[in-house]
Formats: structure tokens, C-alpha cells, sequence
């Protein structure tokens, strides 16, 4: 690593349990200003992996996140958004965890050492050449997550990363990695913190611009979102009152005809 600090090393302060709440509040907020700095400089390295999940996309791939821990977390996270907020069908952007969903909300003691479950969890959902595999490890040494993208480079699946460390081993393994730099942890070691808000940066960085390339903001709008409960209703009938300049009975009406934004601008005469 050399010169680099990682997510590893010793803090960046001391005596934690001397300082008043005004000062850890104040110190953790410091170190926090210090992610998006840290994400920016890797813009370039974000885009080579987000062109490569567009193209594999539109030709009818899928994208699957695999982490352990918080990472498994934040992948889950935001493969399950992209359904109500997008429109996709659920099967588009997958999330694994080590040791399944049970560790979704529990620690699952040593599933993410596993060398060989990750390749077996992702064979459950016959994944192919067609898709692409981006894995999540706040150090970049979790074996779950580089046993797999191991075995993803050998079968001809294309393979990103995301990890907080300069030259680990996820990033020397993927194909396409991501390495937002973000130094000592606040708690020594404690990656759910720095990193995991950084990792969570990317997350949406990636979603994000990969729907609105593949065609489901319509302006700045979510005209694709899932009309799942009240308020992305009255969300919708905004959008449409707004983009249709109509009233809001019609935009009602609209939206109950064809329910969705898009298809009711689509429509409209």
C-alpha cells in the first residue's frame, strides 16, 4: 500500500471516549465532508464500469451486486430500489449477501470467508456472459466477494468493483474497479462508516445514470416509478398536471386509465 492510508489503519484521532458529544459530532462530520472529494476522484473509473453495465443492459443483461456485511447491504439496497423507482422488472439488478438473506439484518459469522459460496450463489440465478457482476468489499480482501470475481473472469463475465483501498485484491481482480480512497476510518476499522457512505455514493452514481441512459427519467422526472402507494401517486398526478398542464381531476383520471406517468403522457390527446 505504501504511503496510502487504509480503512484498516489507526484513526485519525484518539481518546474517542474523552471527547464531548460536540466534538464527535463535530470530528465524524469533519471526516465525512472528506467522501464525496474522495468519489470524485474516481469519476473516470466509475464511467469505464457504468458504459460497460449500459451496454450489457440494453442487450438484455442483467447487473448483480455481491458483497458481505454492510457492502452486501448496500448492494441489496440499491438493486431493490431500482424496481419502484425505475420500473424494472426486479429481476433486472440483483444484490447478494454472504450468508443470504439472513444477514440482510444478522451477522452470519464467517459466510463472507467463504472461497467458493459466491461463484454458487450467483450460479442460482444462471448467470452468463450476457451480464455483469460488480463486487463490493470496503477493504477489497473479502474472499466471498473476490472468490467470485475470480470465477466470473474465468467464465467470461465482465466484472467491476467497488472498494475503499488503493491496489487491493478486488481492485487488482476486477475487470472495471472502483477504488474511492477514504482513508482511516473515525472508529479504527470501522467501514460502515467513511467507506460505506462512499460505497452508498457510487451505489447511486451507478443506478442512476444507468437508468436515465437507459430512457426511464423523462426531464428530471421518475416517469417509470412504480405507482405503489399515495404519495408517488399524488407524485404522479403532479408530473402529469405539470408536464400535460392540466387539472388535477384529469391528471387523476389519467393516471387511473393507464397507470403510469409515462404511458398517460404517452396517451394524452
Amino acid at each position: 500500500m505504501g504511503d496510502i492510508k487504509t480503512t484498516e489503519q489507526d484513526s485519525n484521532y484518539n481518546h474517542l471516549e474523552k471527547m464531548s458529544l460536540s466534538e464527535l459530532l463535530t470530528n465524524i462530520n469533519n471526516e465525512d465532508k472528506t467522501v464525496a472529494f474522495a468519489v470524485e476522484r474516481a469519476i473516470p473509473q466509475i464511467k469505464s464500469l457504468i458504459e460497460n453495465i449500459i451496454e450489457k443492459l440494453n442487450n438484455g443483461g442483467r447487473l448483480f451486486y455481491i458483497g458481505a456485511g454492510t457492502s452486501g447491504r448496500l448492494g441489496i439496497l440499491d438493486a431493490s430500489e431500482c424496481p419502484p423507482t425505475f420500473g424494472v422488472p426486479h429481476e433486472l439488478v440483483n444484490g447478494l449477501i454472504a450468508g443470504g438473506d439472513e444477514a440482510i439484518r444478522k451477522a452470519v459469522e464467517f459466510a463472507e470467508d467463504s472461497e467458493v459460496q459466491g461463484w454458487k450463489d450467483l450460479l442460482e440465478y444462471n448467470i452468463s456472459s450476457s451480464d455483469i457482476v460488480v463486487g463490493i468489499a470496503a477493504s477489497g480482501t473479502t474472499p466471498y466477494v473476490i472468490s467470485a470475481i475470480e470465477m466470473c473472469n474465468k467464465n467470461n463475465i465482465t466484472t467491476g468493483g467497488i472498494t475503499c483501498n488503493k491496489n487491493a485484491p478486488l481492485g487488482q481482480t476486477a475487470v472495471f474497479p472502483i477504488e474511492i480512497v477514504v482513508g482511516p476510518e473515525f472508529v479504527t476499522g470501522s467501514s460502515r462508516m467513511k467507506a460505506g457512505t462512499a460505497q452508498k455514493m457510487v451505489l447511486n452514481i451507478i443506478s442512476t445514470a444507468t437508468m436515465i441512459k437507459l430512457g426511464k427519467i423523462k426531464g428530471n422526472k421518475m416517469v417509470d416509478m412504480q405507482l405503489s402507494n399515495h404519495k408517488l401517486v399524488n407524485r404522479g398526478i403532479n408530473m402529469l398536471c405539470e408536464e400535460l398542464s392540466i387539472k388535477t381531476s384529469e391528471a387523476n383520471m389519467l393516471l387511473e386509465k393507464y397507470g403510469s406517468v409515462r404511458k398517460a403522457i404517452e396517451n394524452y390527446k
